[in-house]
């Protein structure tokens, strides 16, 4: 795979075809690739079209996330660590490219995986990409997943961590002022939910949201959840066995936790960096956030990438346009959390 996908993109797309367009979209050469190799092999729905129990998806989620990970960065400070949870103690790992004396930001990262699967390890490429050249001390964090913890679980721990990141973050070596949250997929939903509900309390606020084509609207009918709904890796049938897993009855009409694209009011929100991916079901809801923030006041900065797909960010192993999208990301987190006098 990561042979096939290093290959010139001329070469690329010569060898592989029939050519893809869809929306009058077509992906880049290295994901045309990788599309072609996951149609050939039958793995291109993370949930086996809905038939996959949650260990089964889970055991093949980190089987995938070593082939496209590529192998680790090292880093000067890799430490797993536990956070105190209203829910029970949660997992976490620091990752750290900062010199000693140095006091980067921090960004509490959720990972993706549609609050079912995914884990640090799933996460560690995007986690130690991020360390590396965004120049942030990053706090991964193992929130609670569907079924066994439905919804509101994945929101408790996730603020949790994002309250414990902040009176600790000192502690942990990073800037106390500069406590910023982010996450892809149903890590980017979980990132939202933070933002907005630490809006309304008493305690800190994130410094910045980075938004990595996020799910922000469970209800759906979103016109690229159906353009997309089969054959780019996300499909329809991934999306219901996610939310039927981690939703469970809630009402996601009139619950923000559940659609933060629903929120009557998102005025008032830390400064958002919102990726999309062009041939995504998730790009258009995560659009309309974007819009709304924006349309509410908010600082925001959005960036489609028209030749890729989900969950892009953990391909920086093997795709040279999925690492080009997320050196932009880096550049946005160095910019929103830089120090200005």
């Amino acid at each position: 795979m990561r042979f096939l996908c290093g290959l010139p993109p001329r070469l690329q797309r010569r060898l592989f075809r029939p050519r893809i367009e869809v929306g009058g979209v077509e992906p880049a050469p290295d994901i045309r690739v990788l599309l072609w190799l996951a149609r050939l092999v039958g793995e291109d729905s993370a949930s086996g079209g809905g038939t996959l129990t949650p260990q089964q998806a889970r055991e093949r989620a980190r089987v995938e996330a070593v082939v496209v990970g590529g192998p680790k960065r090292p880093l000067p400070r890799v430490e797993d660590i536990e956070i105190p949870g209203s829910g029970g103690p949660i997992g976490a790992r620091v990752y750290s490219a900062a010199q000693v004396g140095a006091a980067p930001a921090l960004i509490v990262f959720y990972h993706g995986g549609g609050w079912v699967i995914g884990d640090l390890e799933t996460h560690d490429s995007i986690c130690r990409f991020l360390a590396r050249y965004a120049g942030c001390m990053i706090l991964s964090v193992d929130y609670r997943l569907a079924p066994e913890h439905p919804f509101p679980a994945a929101v408790e721990d996730s603020v949790d961590a994002f309250r414990w990141a902040c009176a600790e973050a000192a502690a942990l070596g990073a800037d106390p002022g500069r406590v910023a949250v982010g996450g892809d997929s149903a890590g980017g939903d979980l990132a939202a939910v933070v933002s907005l509900l630490t809006r309304d309390d008493d305690g800190p606020k994130p410094a910045m949201q980075a938004l990595l084509y996020p799910v922000t609207d469970a209800i759906g009918g979103q016109e690229s959840r159906r353009v997309f709904a089969d054959g780019f890796l996300l499909t329809a049938a991934d999306m219901g066995w996610y939310e039927g897993h981690y939703l469970q009855g809630a009402n996601a009409d009139t619950d923000p936790r559940a659609s933060v694209l629903r929120a009557d009011d998102l005025s008032g929100l830390p400064p958002a960096y919102v990726c999309t991916a062009g041939m995504d079901p998730l790009r258009d809801e995560g659009e309309a956030y974007a819009q709304r923030l924006r349309d509410a006041g908010n600082r925001v900065a959005h960036r489609r990438h028209p030749g890729l797909v989900h969950t892009f960010a953990n391909m920086t192993g093997i795709s040279r346009t999925a690492r080009a999208a997320m050196h932009e990301l880096c550049g946005a987190l160095r910019m929103g959390l830089s120090i200005h006098p």
